[in-house]
């Protein structure tokens, strides 16, 4: 009879899953801006934004206000390796004139409580910091701000609702003179996860099921419309009370649901709480008994003035009466307190009615929870998830059946999802000090972060500095009687035009430039349907041959031209060939280039100071297979200028940002004292790397610089290049996070065998990272290839210093760009220049960022100058071709 009249309540697992699909979609709803207004499952951003790591420390406060006693707490958090803590609390009791009165009543009575609790701890000399627990629906903007929204749970306190209980608090605290300093409000049910995440790291819901009933969890920043910024994690406070407020829950509530809620203090709300929370579940019974006497199916039709009475029957008495293994003596003996003098028929119906009412709680609650811990799974994208909900509550501890029901329904409905239930012990209270506890520790790293990254923070003054000087250095350069001693080289190049269309043929290149090595055949055409057609081909050059001697190198150059004329199926021609050699050259001709200095990690012998095309003519020679035409040796940056000159005439300066980093221009003959003649322009190779060699940037190298130098291949040399090209960047980036670890800040301070390999931390990885497409997920997979077990707030910090590092390599770039293209525009006198510059690199090409700062810096600091960026296609291969198409051109011409 009873299980055909309370058929209603019955719940199968399908009837579950689709209460789970509903909660989830009202999730969605509220976590979106345009849909949280209507959503009624309000996804309250709670700014907490870490859990515990273990390493918190100190004395806190807690004030715990939300049920029907006032808790003060005192919380000492040891920092001892053990994650110990020490709770010592007192209970005060909050009269019905209190929650029924006046706002600044309360807020007075709650600062009495405290102060009283402080003298009998004796700390009212001492200012700690207090977490304030208030478990009510509460509108956050700041960790310590939050305006009620609405009161639950008896609670009808007038002239509080739309204000800000924190700053209540805080005007009742000064009245009474009391040192505390509120520094986080807190809902219970996040207590109850920082509680147990404190224990257990894998924590990160909390569920509370008691008089009132509600969830958070710990959830994608970027999913949080209602907050700034998609860093990280957030905790959400669900107030999972009010699901079904807007009817979605109608088809699942029975008359008693209905009759219930209409009787309540707030008809039409929280009704999901209504259905499932201990403060309900007793009324619910006691409606349930009354129809079905009436109805004549229990006691003998008499209904009892207990049965009549509002509130008579508790949860504790439904509690009691699930107690089975005591067989029905509970149940007989609260029914006769209640004067229904029941026969055993109705022991066992009414005891079967307090089971079907808890075990749907249980049910609803279970559903609403799975809805939950999927978001989590799918936002980790994992197909498996372990992970720990920790809980508190009355109904969940003291009901005998409930824990059992509530674990065994949701592995049913979330079978790929391996769930430890942690039940919070004094949840609320010690939860509060650990929020405050934690955002007491992240305070103080954040403070070290900061002053760790300050360095790399280049004001604009700092930056017109940079750009003043690197112009200075510019002229060291092109004047005859400081070239020798100058660190920015100003090398020409003997490439005195750029292309006029006129160009065509069949020409070589090579192109030597890094850890491998291409060989291109390029073919011009001119005329009205001009075009460059390449073939090429790449080839590797092994460590032993970067470091060993030039002989070898040179031969192994020679090995991989031989294998590509071969391919090519043109071994017997003598084709012209450009030279793409991008190390420092000094150059007397267009052909004729003596090698600097070796960078990016190339060690070969007996070549410094040595004319690279007699070198690579030599070997042609010992091969004696084929003979070419070197007309001429070019460097990557000159080639990149001439590759985006043929498509664009403006274009009168390349860029290289990628492994290295480099710049040429077209001066005037007139500047150039090292070089003949006045006439016309020639195209000058900066070698700006070694800006700063003299020591005058010093002034804004941090000490991370100035360890990734003294580990370098060239000591002292290149100082500009290694804070602004790829090659060093990961480098930096890895001293950076050493340093960081060290302190305690990253990693639990544990350094790992990977983090100390010099060279493991590739730029590349700092693209990646810094993408804004990638979530923090794949950020800490990132980290996860190099051997770094991250947390989400390691993932952050990580972010963090990367994007700090890139930014200011693009901004330098970009201060030294500026001094050029100012320069250019006083060469020609004019008042405002539109110029292009062709540019090419893989930092340049593939960060995600540094482009755009580059573009910004260089417009901010040369206001005067009308700056466009051309990506070069292939520079350094086309290019070479066609300032060898132009030399025999312009030779031509001259013959």
């Amino acid at each position: 009879q009873v299980d055909r009249y309370l058929y209603h309540m019955r719940l199968s697992d399908d009837v579950l899953l689709d209460v789970m699909a509903r909660f989830q979609a009202e999730m969605v709803k509220g976590l979106g801006r345009d849909t949280n207004p209507t959503a009624t499952v309000k996804m309250l951003p709670s700014f907490v934004r870490s859990l515990p790591d273990g390493s918190e420390k100190g004395d806190f406060l807690a004030v715990d206000l939300g049920g029907s006693q006032f808790r003060a707490h005192q919380v000492k958090v040891f920092d001892d390796g053990k994650q110990s803590s020490q709770l010592e609390s007192k209970f005060y009791p909050t009269p019905k004139d209190i929650i029924q009165g006046n706002g600044a009543e309360l807020f007075d009575y709650v600062a009495d409580c405290l102060l009283d609790f402080m003298e009998t701890k004796n700390l009212k000399h001492k200012k700690l910091p207090l977490g304030f627990t208030f478990s009510f629906p509460c509108k956050q903007t700041k960790l310590d701000e939050g305006v009620l929204l609405a009161w639950t749970k008896h609670f009808k306190v007038r002239g509080v609702l739309d204000t800000d209980v924190v700053s209540s608090l805080r005007k009742a605290l000064q009245k009474h003179k009391a040192k505390v300093d509120v520094l986080a409000l807190v809902n219970d049910t996040v207590g109850t996860m920082m509680t147990c995440g404190y224990d257990d790291q894998r924590c990160e819901v909390g569920l509370i099921i008691g008089t009132g009933t509600n969830a958070c969890y710990m959830e994608e920043m970027r999913h949080i419309d209602l907050v700034e910024g998609d860093e990280g994690r957030m905790c959400i406070n669900t107030e999972w009370g009010a699901f079904g407020d807007d009817g979605a829950l109608d088809d699942l509530r029975t008359e008693f649901d209905r009759e219930l809620d209409l009787g309540s203090l707030n008809p039409g709300k929280q009704l999901f709480e209504k259905m499932i929370s201990s403060l309900y579940l007793g009324e619910l019974v006691r409606l349930i008994l009354l129809k079905m006497t009436k109805e004549g199916l229990l006691f003998n039709g008499k209904v009892s003035t207990a049965l009549l009475t509002k509130g008579k029957i508790e949860m504790k008495h439904v509690s009691a009466m699930e107690k089975y293994k005591e067989g029905l003596s509970n149940t007989k003996e609260i029914l006769t307190e209640l004067n229904l003098f029941p026969s055993e028929e109705d022991c066992i119906a009414v005891q079967h009615v307090c089971t079907i009412v808890s075990f749907r709680s249980a049910n609803l609650c279970a559903a609403a929870l799975a809805a939950i811990l999927t978001r989590l799974r799918e936002n980790k994208k994992l197909l498996r998830m372990r992970t720990t909900v920790g809980i508190d509550g009355g109904l969940y501890k003291t009901h005998p059946q409930y824990a059992k029901r509530l674990h065994k329904v949701v592995r049913r409905l979330v079978p790929n999802c391996d769930v430890r239930f942690l039940l919070s012990v004094s949840g609320s209270g010690k939860g509060a000090a650990m929020v405050t506890a934690v955002a007491y520790r992240l305070a103080a790293q954040r403070k070290q972060i900061d002053a760790a990254l300050a360095p790399f923070l280049l004001s604009l003054e700092t930056l017109r500095e940079v750009k003043n000087k690197m112009r200075t250095e510019l002229e060291y350069g092109l004047k005859r009687e400081t070239q020798a001693s100058a660190t920015v080289k100003m090398l020409p190049t003997y490439v005195c035009g750029t292309p006029d269309g006129t160009e065509k043929g069949k020409f070589l290149a090579l192109d030597l430039g890094g850890t491998n090595f291409r060989v291109l055949l390029v073919k011009i055409r001119s005329g009205r349907r001009r075009s460059v057609q390449m073939y090429n081909k790449i080839f590797a050059i092994p460590l032993e041959i970067m470091q060993g001697t030039g002989e070898e190198l040179f031969d192994h150059i020679v090995q991989c031209i031989a294998d590509f004329l071969e391919y090519m199926g043109i071994k017997g021609a003598r084709l012209p060939l450009g030279f793409t050699f991008s190390f420092p050259c000094r150059q007397a001709s267009i052909d004729k280039g003596t090698l600097v200095g070796w960078t990016k990690g190339f060690k070969a012998t007996d070549c410094e100071g040595e004319d690279v095309v007699d070198m690579l003519r030599e070997a042609i020679r010992r091969r004696n297979e084929f003979d070419l035409d070197i007309v001429a040796v070019v460097n990557d940056t000159v080639g990149t200028m001439m590759t985006c000159g043929y498509e664009d005439p403006n274009c009168e300066i390349g860029l290289i940002a990628g492994t290295g980093s480099n710049v040429c221009y077209m001066e005037d003959m007139k500047n150039i004292e090292i070089v003949e003649g006045n006439e016309g322009k020639m195209c000058i190779n900066t070698e700006w790397g070694g800006f700063g060699d003299n020591g005058c940037i010093d002034n804004i190298r941090t000490k991370y610089d100035k360890e990734v130098d003294e580990g370098s291949l060239n000591p002292g040399k290149q100082r500009y290049e290694k804070m602004t090209s790829g090659m060093y960047l990961g480098e930096i980036v890895r001293q950076i996070l050493i340093d960081l670890t060290k302190q305690g800040l990253l990693f639990r301070g544990q350094i790992s065998e990977s983090l100390r390999k010099r060279g493991i931390f590739e730029t590349k990885f700092l693209s990646q990272i810094e993408s804004d497409r990638l979530a923090l997920l794949q950020v800490r997979r990132i980290l996860q290839q190099l051997g770094l077990d991250s947390t989400c707030e390691d993932s952050i910090i990580v972010k963090e210093v990367c994007g700090t590092v890139s930014k200011r390599a693009a901004q330098l770039c970009g201060a030294g760009l500026a001094a050029i293209v100012e320069k250019k525009r006083e060469n020609q006198g004019v008042e405002h220049l539109q110029i292009t510059v062709g540019v090419d690199g893989t930092l340049y090409k593939l960060h995600p960022h540094f482009s755009r700062i580059l573009r910004e810096t260089v417009k901010e600091l040369a206001p005067r100058c009308d700056v466009t960026f051309m990506l070069s296609e292939d520079g350094s291969g086309k290019g070479a071709a066609l300032i060898t198409a132009v030399a025999k051109r312009l030779h031509n011409v001259g013959q």
